[in-house]
């Protein structure tokens, strides 16, 4: 008599199958993550040091309890033209990130009534971002006047108003002729002549306050020359 076997050959010999088919889609899988891995292209990471979160805005642990900082001159208008703009636009940045650093130590130096170490350093720092600023729109200008032959960016023309101030007028598109358009016709590009007497005293008030700056600027070196003849007679000799 032939026995029967309770149990199918094809369930074992199906579940070795699909093993295998995982097995191999599973390696698959693997092996195509890891291609792509290996494909991806190098990529730098935008800071150039490690990440240290609100830390950043504070000074370096070794300068805390200091009296004095040392730091370099700022950047003149001399050497910031013969960078490149990508330089200019990374420096900015490094720039903002101090001046962050250094107000933060202010405030802070404020709230605890002590005197700030080496407070020049924000002064340097102002100095350099305006620089950076002024080389870039040197730039702006050059390139504008090379391609459109304006210097501003939108044309326009120097005008007076009614109290005989200059400024400068943008043109722009109106909508209507301008000898329909109401808003246009209420303004004055020009000034009366009893206006003279008054652009003469600006002018007087004008030139008071520079003067009254530069004697405080001179008054003020003189102190600091008294108080610290070695830095004066350094700063002769350069």
């Amino acid at each position: 008599p032939v026995q029967v076997s309770s149990h199918f050959p094809a369930r074992p010999v199906c579940a070795a199958a699909n093993s295998n088919t995982s097995l191999k889609s599973a390696s698959a899988s693997w092996t195509a993550l890891n291609l792509y891995h290996k494909n991806l292209p190098n990529i730098e990471t935008l800071h150039q040091m490690k990440f240290l979160g609100l830390e950043e805005f504070f000074d370096d642990p070794g300068n805390w309890g200091e009296k004095s900082v040392k730091s370099g001159d700022s950047w003149n208008i001399k050497q910031l033209r013969g960078k490149s703009s990508e330089d200019l636009h990374k420096l900015w940045y490094v720039l903002l990130k101090e001046k962050n650093m250094l107000l933060t130590l202010e405030q802070e130096s404020k709230r605890q009534r002590k005197p700030m170490p080496s407070p020049e350093r924000l002064e340097k720092v102002e100095t350099s971002m305006k620089n950076i600023d002024l080389v870039v729109r040197e730039r702006e200008i050059a390139l504008r006047l090379l391609q459109t032959g304006h210097e501003k960016p939108v044309p326009g023309e120097w005008r007076h108003d009614f109290l005989g101030r200059t400024f400068w007028y943008s043109y722009k598109e109106w909508p209507i002729p301008w000898h329909l358009n109401k808003k246009h016709k209420k303004k004055r590009f020009y000034y009366l002549p009893h206006v003279n007497h008054f652009i003469r005293l600006r002018l007087e008030k004008a030139l008071r306050k520079r003067a009254r700056q530069q004697n405080m600027e001179r008054t003020r070196r003189k102190i600091l020359e008294k108080k610290f003849p070695d830095i004066a007679v350094k700063s002769q000799s350069q």
